[in-house]
């Protein structure tokens, strides 16, 4: 069980070395734990995972197998008031998502009650803790401040047995929330906050998802995480940097106690992403409030939303590599987590032509009633996904902002006079537009064809620069596109009031889509041609596919790496316009 492996992340990408994994590499060298390695995932269920949560899933999974050992996934439910089964079943969905297995190792906080209840029992025989009948406000007051020490409260020298029978009766039920806690007694003055005397139990009268209302006090997470961890046997406790000033609570619980098992408690910098906020309760509040349409809205940054968009685990974990593990807090460009999705969808995803803003275009010279089945490539990245044929015919539909009247310089597409290749057709020539008489926007392009271009190509070698989609108007189907950009305006919403997008959704319910497109499965992954990544959304219908755009295809990370390289060929993945 001690071998190390090399397992990397299960995304392709070997897992970067980096302080976790050298502490764990030399405590498995010590023949500490008896080379055993054994880690935990401990959500609480008081929301839906984001993808701050996929790092600290992909970093314990990942240690647990690079080091062949095993990762339990336990959750942290002492807090009944917030708690659903609901966020149980999400939370168990994504991991599973994400390719993570746990077995038989799936564990809860409430399964050990009982023992938690003993060992306070313990603390409280021993004169390690005792019950406070303080005030919430006033336990805060005589806590004291980061310059000021704490003072003790006039409670804290009550008798061993007035303590034991004042518990116990917390336990009964005979009191009412915050009339008592119960407080480990360590050490008012430490300079460490979390050591002046931390609560260890509350009184809740709430009933429990999984225990009902067999319980009215419930232990902190300090508490429980600890004495949780000693009992599963976890032998690398790894939480995120905020949890460093708690560890010497955590070791003085398991000290105190004497439980024999003693996990080694690491701590690492959380995921900060640019634009994005990863606060559950800042999350909850998006979805109370009715800002978004539920925990799994494509522009949420919850792992359900970032599946529906289009996301995909292999992209996820490919992310959580590159960005490794370190100990400062630092802000990552979520432009490298879209980068990310692009590499993996331009390796898989087939490749389709779609019109998100329809312009029609008529060939003049090309014959009335003629239709043509083109051959299409699925994915040029990958042959073995073969080639599809879509339909060609006098009327296609190109998209609106693929033709300008007077067009700037650089411009390539459809304008008068302009020659440019239909994508797996021919070289068309645009010969004028009708328009509008009320707007004066064009409604129909006009344009002839050159029938010795089939494929695109011409025989005399003529450069063509420009090359646009289209679909035939007779055969195309319509469909709904939802174009998502980031939920919140500015780069650092986390930093302060976040400000909410209002053009975060933009919904065009008069697309139109090749015809091989009508039967897209729910979840279906696509290139559309020119326009990005798409996925088929579970609101499509037989007939009307809805497709949620995951990213587009402009790659501003690569740009930026290549920048830092100085220079270099542009990304591979589709054609630009």
């Amino acid at each position: 069980m001690g071998a190390e492996r090399g397992a990397g992340d299960r995304g392709g990408r070997p897992a970067a070395a980096d302080f976790i994994r050298e502490t764990v590499r030399e405590d498995v060298r010590a023949g500490r734990n008896g080379g055993r390695v054994v880690t935990r995932f401990p959500p609480e269920p008081n929301g839906y995972l984001h993808i701050g949560h996929a790092k600290s899933i992909c970093l314990n999974f990942g240690v647990a197998a690079e080091f062949g050992g095993r990762c339990h996934l336990r959750f942290d439910d002492t807090n009944p008031e917030k708690e659903e089964q609901a966020y149980i079943d999400s939370i168990i969905e994504d991991v599973r998502w994400l390719g993570f297995d746990w077995g038989e190792h799936l564990y809860y906080a409430s399964d050990y009650f009982d023992r938690f209840y003993e060992y306070a029992v313990q603390l409280v025989g021993e004169g390690k803790a005792y019950v406070d009948s303080l005030r919430g406000d006033e336990i805060r007051e005589y806590r004291g401040t980061l310059t000021a020490p704490g003072r003790e409260s006039p409670y804290r020298d009550r008798p061993v047995a007035e303590n034991l029978d004042l518990f116990r009766r917390m336990r009964a039920g005979e009191f009412a929330d915050g009339a008592h806690v119960l407080r480990a007694r360590i050490d008012m003055a430490s300079p460490n906050l979390n050591m002046r005397d931390p609560v260890l139990y509350r009184i809740r009268h709430a009933t429990h998802h999984r225990t009902g209302d067999r319980w009215c006090i419930y232990p902190m997470y300090d508490f429980a995480h600890c004495l949780s961890d000693a009992i599963e046997g976890i032998t690398h406790s790894i939480c995120t940097l905020e949890f460093e000033d708690h560890r010497p609570l955590y070791d003085w619980i398991l000290d105190e106690l004497r439980v024999g098992r003693h996990p080694r408690q690491i701590e690492f910098a959380r995921l900060n992403l640019s634009r994005t906020v990863l606060s559950k309760r800042r999350l909850l509040a998006l979805v109370d409030g009715g800002a978004v349409a539920g925990w799994d809205d494509p522009r949420m940054p919850t792992i359900a939303g970032l599946r529906r968009r289009g996301y995909t685990p292999e992209a996820i974990r490919d992310f959580c590599a590159r960005i490794g593990v370190a100990k400062n807090d630092s802000v990552v460009d979520v432009a490298l987590l879209e980068h990310c999705l692009r590499e993996d969808l331009n390796r898989r995803a087939p490749r389709a032509m779609a019109v998100l803003r329809p312009l029609r275009l008529v060939i003049e010279n090309y014959p009335e009633g003629r239709v043509e089945e083109l051959e299409a490539a699925n994915n040029p990245e990958d042959p073995s996904m073969g080639t599809r044929r879509v339909p060609f015919s006098r009327a296609l539909l190109v998209e609106r902002d693929d033709f300008r009247e007077a067009p700037p310089k650089g411009y390539h597409r459809l304008a008068p006079g302009r020659e440019v290749r239909l994508r797996y057709g021919y070289l068309v020539t645009c010969t004028g537009a009708a328009r509008d008489p009320a707007t004066g926007e064009p409604v129909e392009l006009r344009c002839t064809y050159d029938p010795a271009t089939r494929g695109g190509h011409a025989p005399d070698g003529r450069k063509v620069r420009g090359t646009i989609h289209w679909v035939s108007a007779a055969h195309a189907l319509g469909a709904e596109a939802r174009l998502y950009d980031h939920l919140f305006t500015g780069d650092d919403p986390a930093g302060g009031a976040p400000s909410l997008n209002p053009g975060s959704l933009e919904r065009l319910a008069g697309c139109r889509v090749e015809p091989a497109l009508g039967g897209a499965a729910p979840g279906a992954l696509y290139q559309f041609e020119r326009l990005g990544y798409f996925r088929a959304d579970p609101d499509s219908a037989p007939g009307r596919p809805v497709f949620n755009r995951a990213v587009s295809l402009r790659d501003t990370w690569a740009k930026i790496e290549r920048a830092r390289a100085g220079g270099g060929a542009a990304p591979r993945g589709g054609n630009e316009p």
